[in-house]
């Protein structure tokens, strides 16, 4: 039996009230930093992975400029291990470069990196422009795939506190997160959200999307 629209709906709405009370709450309590101080460690820390003001020079490395503050700090923690736990977020490389780093630079990182101006992206693949716009807007509502939209908004930007923005990030950095929160290899998202929209997406999906998303505005 294919799930109603309005089942789909009430489902939606509850898990994004649960995830943005938990961001909402995390936002408070992380302090605003200082960008001076921030831009002095991304010199030194980050530039060779992300570029001196957090548009990376590599696809495979996620762009942070313009990027919500409140989802830097987050992602900076998860990748920090305490305790002798393992992290939420599991990276060979960020894992390693994080560790020194303390909440304080987090903060001051977070807030230069947010300050900072994205470059842009294009959407490549003329093919799948449409089909890829189809998912990000409508979803898929036979399968129970909800909109792309319904979180990141229409133009991709986000919202702080809660869902980051997307717009403009490289194809192929989205494209490897979706598939990892589908397998299960990236695993930091509050109450699974991420991993119960993924899971239901073919690669053909994911790539569309993807590439989608590079050219929003």
């Amino acid at each position: 039996m294919k799930p109603s629209l309005s089942t789909l709906l009430c489902g939606l709405t509850a898990a994004l009230t649960v995830f943005g009370a938990h961001a909402a709450d995390a936002a408070k309590a992380a302090p605003k930093g200082d960008a001076a101080r921030g831009q002095a460690v991304a010199s030194t820390v980050c530039v060779a992975c992300h570029g001196p003001d957090g548009n990376s020079p590599l696809a495979a490395n996620p762009k942070l400029a313009g990027q919500h503050p409140e989802y830097l700090f987050k992602q900076m923690k998860d990748f920090k291990a305490a305790e002798g736990k393992e992290p939420g977020r599991v990276s060979a490389i960020m894992n390693g470069m994080i560790a020194a780093v303390d909440e304080g630079q987090m903060l001051d990182l977070a807030t230069f990196f947010a300050a900072q101006k994205q470059s842009n992206e294009a959407a490549k693949n003329r093919d799948s422009i449409e089909f890829g716009q189809k998912l990000y807007r409508a979803g898929v509502q036979a399968k129970g795939l909800p909109a792309c939209a319904a979180c990141h908004g229409p133009a991709g930007a986000g919202m702080p506190a809660q869902y980051p923005r997307i717009s403009g990030q490289f194809a192929e950095y989205t494209e490897a997160q979706l598939k990892g929160f589908r397998d299960g290899t990236r695993a930091n998202d509050p109450n699974k959200m991420m991993r119960m929209v993924a899971i239901k997406m073919t690669d053909a999906e994911i790539k569309a999307v993807s590439d989608y998303i590079a050219g929003l505005r």
